[in-house]
């Protein structure tokens, strides 16, 4: 990669999201400056770091803590990726300091808060764009089941399946059983077509172990990737989800994901009163 940003800028790192581990978690690759890429040189570069998603930062002028960001998985552009999100602001924060950031996203402006525990660790919370949430049509749920292998009998009828919007579009789907959600081998060519044609980005596939716990899991067949490890753009989008189904107010939820992939992740779920917008937070470390 030949370019005439600094090369601690432009060259790309790798960090795990949702993790304190760097054997956890989601990895993510993360340019801190993207200046000189263009489009076709930021996919190539994705596609050879292999992870499901890498964030490309911009500096912003006159701007010190804003960012203009754009996520590529392999296969494409994304508007929105949080675990990327989280690696990014972490990654940022170390170079520049804790405190708030701004990310210009596709999807729109995503506020990222960043923190530094006493014993030199970092957190990043991101703020998501207004979610939304609709119903999904019965064939097409027909359509994604057949994909996966599922029957109807083994949903989850507490949780209804809904499409969600939280920056990304996402196929909430509720396991009734853990093993049901851990015995995950599906159809990839297929979800990938019925996904693009809904313009979803993952499935989210959930179990509830008790009301403000759930395990997660997301087929990313469209980025070219069969499972996501920790998706935040996905927990913020079950996060409006949620809220809409059960009329929460204030929440706080668990998200446990990649336990399955071997990779295991956390992700905290914030939803505030009077705020439609939803909060996702994790750790993120380098992964050397």
């Amino acid at each position: 990669m030949t370019d005439n940003t600094p090369a601690d800028s432009a060259a790309p790192l790798q960090y795990a999201a949702f993790t304190a581990d760097p054997a956890g978690g989601n990895p993510a690759g993360v340019v801190l400056d993207a200046t000189a890429l263009d489009d076709a040189q930021q996919l190539a570069l994705a596609a050879r770091l292999g992870h499901s998603e890498t964030a490309f930062l911009t500096p912003v002028p006159d701007q010190p803590r804003s960012r203009t960001v754009r996520y590529f998985s392999p296969l494409t552009e994304v508007p929105f990726c949080g675990h990327a999100t989280i690696a990014a602001a972490v990654a940022l924060g170390e170079r520049i300091g804790p405190g708030e950031l701004l990310f210009e996203t596709k999807a729109g402006p995503v506020p990222v808060a960043v923190e530094r525990t006493p014993t030199g660790e970092f957190t990043a919370t991101l703020t998501s764009v207004p979610p939304s949430v609709e119903d999904i049509d019965p064939a097409d749920l027909a359509e994604a089941l057949d994909a996966l292998g599922w029957q109807a009998a083994e949903l989850d009828a507490k949780l209804p399946p809904m499409i969600a919007y939280a920056g990304a579009r996402h196929l909430v789907i509720g396991a009734a059983t853990r093993a049901r959600l851990a015995d995950l081998d599906y159809d990839f060519d297929a979800l990938a077509a019925l996904m693009r044609r809904l313009d979803l980005v993952t499935l989210q596939l959930v179990w509830e172990q008790d009301a403000t716990t759930f395990h997660v899991r997301d087929p990313f067949p469209v980025g070219g990737i069969v499972e996501d490890p920790a998706t935040g753009a996905a927990a913020a989008a079950f996060g409006a989800y949620l809220r809409h189904l059960r009329h929460l107010d204030t929440a706080r939820l668990t998200l446990h994901q990649g336990e399955d992939l071997g990779r295991p992740g956390l992700l905290t779920v914030g939803l505030t009163a009077g705020d439609t917008r939803v909060r996702v937070t994790g750790r993120a470390v380098r992964i050397p």
